[in-house]
């Protein structure tokens, strides 16, 4: 019998992990993302702002997402970019957008499907000035937003657009 070898195309650019949804989880969280995402090579800018991103949204799953005995999973993989719409009839001379570029997901998945986030005015009067999390994530990502997780969770998710070069 002759042993076999899987080759991949490409490097793997993904990354998943279940985390406790505790502080401690949060930070082991962050810390492993970063890591990864530093062995992708990818541009400081981008590099920069998935840690802010990856750690705003990791803390808000421990902060508002945590259902007892139950954990996060943090996410992250390199997204294709999107094809560019069709040129309009209507104006044959006006030239084609590009096609978007391929952009850095993070998504974070928690169990509290029922506590959708919303960017809410920061609370700059209370003992832990809360309030701030998702302007930073509105801010820093060129996209974000949730989607339902079945049975009852949710994944909240922000993608940072990469330059144009193949990843």
């Amino acid at each position: 019998m002759n042993p076999s070898t899987l080759h991949l195309a490409g490097p793997t650019r993904a990354f998943s992990l279940l985390l406790s949804s505790t502080r401690r989880g949060a930070r082991l969280g962050r810390v492993l993302a970063m890591t990864e995402i530093r062995a992708w090579h990818l541009p400081p800018d981008v590099t920069e702002r998935a840690e802010l991103l990856v750690a705003e949204l990791a803390s808000n799953a421990v902060r508002h997402g945590r259902v007892q005995g139950r954990d996060f999973r943090l996410r992250l993989h390199i997204a294709p970019g999107s094809p560019a719409a069709p040129a309009a009839p209507a104006a044959p001379a006006a030239p084609a957008a590009p096609a978007a570029s391929a952009a850095l997901r993070i998504e974070v998945t928690d169990a509290r499907g029922e506590r959708l986030p919303a960017p809410a005015r920061p609370v700059a009067d209370g003992p832990e000035g809360g309030g701030h999390g998702l302007v930073l994530v509105a801010t820093y990502a060129d996209r974000w937003g949730c989607e339902p997780c079945p049975p009852g969770g949710k994944t909240v998710w922000a993608e940072v657009d990469l330059p144009p070069r193949r990843y």
